[in-house]
């Protein structure tokens, strides 16, 4: 009787511990790294607001148009907040960093080719979702890569990487598109650069939390405890408002300046709406902690008094107006909108603080498209100076009853 053949062992399959490890840089490098990712990321989804005359130009589209474009963005953030907010929690924080700059990197890849209204919205929708993926990740990543009891510097530094880098993105774009060759092609190139630098670097961090298992895609429902509902409710009215102001200067500045100020030059556009993020992360920064109780009240004053200078600016044309309307708003936005979420966080159950801060989340990121649409249908029926002062009476309104339902609530208490 022949002997049975036996198959052949497997290969001994190395252990855990001895398997090669992935190169990576010291904590303090990659708190950095991670820093400038957030920044070029967030330039990235600002980028084409100097650009959209210049599409409108070679499309043919009308304001409503732009608006809708814009708009996608707000639906890739939402999109991406109700899937993906808890995901880096379990799968691991560089683990999603990767995949919202890849859809950075596809955003400019589309932008690039984008001879179509379809391909303007896909490139929108692509650079919603990397802003949605990357900021709550990225924040949470500077917290635990952060040195011990440097939570809040921390913070600080997630502000000023956020906020500057939508700031930077108009900037940047309205300057290259001012003074370089090939407008809706450079920045773009410049951009997917500089995320090819920053991916290499996220790349190279370690993992600052222990992954615990396979994560699973799980919606986010909004929902808000009831011992948190007025203050949500106050906070949500001021961050609508201010939000809504936020998605008006980049949806719709460029066609303020060249349809009603006759002004039509890139790097204008882009230096205004870099001012209203600019005062922005100034207000966030500076003025939150220093006026306590007093931040909400303030911010919502702010947005009141930069809708008021907003609408003398379209009613006589001025510049100089504008300008003032952009750092009062920017500055309002910035306050209420912290000062709103701290309220907010101070007395949501522990439990259920991510769950009350991503409901607030949703709220604030409709209010940066859907009111703005709204702006575009009533442009093409109206005119947009018409249509412009409406929605600056409107936001005024809101932040006028968030600041009464503030203060009708504390002389309740």
């Amino acid at each position: 009787m022949r002997p049975r053949s036996r198959l052949p062992a497997p290969p001994e399959q190395p252990r855990l511990d001895e398997r090669p490890r992935r190169p990576s840089v010291p904590r303090g490098t990659a708190f950095r790294l991670v820093a400038v990712a957030f920044a070029v990321t967030m330039l990235g989804t600002t980028l084409p607001t100097p650009l959209y005359p210049l599409y409108q130009h070679r499309l043919g589209f009308s304001t409503l148009m732009s608006t809708v474009i814009f708009a996608a963005y707000a639906v890739g953030v939402l999109t991406a907040l109700v899937l993906f907010g808890r995901v880096s929690d379990v799968l691991g924080r560089r683990r999603i960093l990767l995949p919202g700059l890849a859809c950075a990197v596809l955003s400019g890849l589309v932008f690039l080719s984008a001879d179509s209204l379809p391909l303007l919205i896909a490139g929108r929708v692509l650079s919603g979702l990397s802003a949605g993926i990357f900021t709550g990740t990225a924040t949470a990543t500077l917290v635990d890569l952060a040195d011990e009891g440097a939570g809040e510097r921390a913070t600080l530094v997630a502000t000023v990487a956020n906020m500057g880098g939508l700031g930077a993105g108009p900037l940047l774009s309205g300057l290259l598109a001012q003074l370089a060759p090939d407008p809706l092609r450079l920045p773009f190139e410049v951009h997917l650069g500089m995320l090819a630098v920053v991916t290499a670097g996220v790349w190279l961090m370690p993992e600052p939390v222990e992954v615990t298992g396979r994560p699973r895609l799980r919606m986010t429902r909004p929902r808000v405890p009831e011992q948190v509902r007025a203050t949500f409710l106050q906070a949500s009215i001021a961050g609508f408002a201010g939000f809504a102001v936020l998605g008006l200067f980049t949806a719709v500045a460029p066609s303020f300046l060249g349809r009603l100020l006759h002004l039509h030059d890139p790097a204008l556009s882009g230096a205004v709406v870099c001012a209203v993020f600019a005062a922005s992360a100034i207000g966030q920064i500076t003025l939150v902690r220093p006026l306590g109780r007093a931040a909400l009240p303030v911010g919502c004053s702010l947005l009141m008094a930069g809708m008021a200078l907003l609408i003398a600016s379209l009613a006589v044309g001025s510049l100089v107006l504008l300008l003032g309307a952009a750092v009062a708003a920017g500055l309002g936005q910035g306050v209420s909108f912290r000062a709103g979420l701290a309220a907010i966080n101070a007395e949501a159950p522990p439990g259920q603080r991510a769950e009350v801060a991503s409901t607030y989340f949703i709220v604030v990121y409709v209010a940066i498209s859907a009111p703005v649409v709204g702006v575009g249908v009533a442009a093409d029926v109206v005119g947009l100076r018409a249509a412009g002062i409406g929605f600056n009476v409107a936001v005024a309104l809101l932040a006028a009853s968030a600041l009464v339902a503030v203060r009708r609530s504390r002389r309740e208490r």
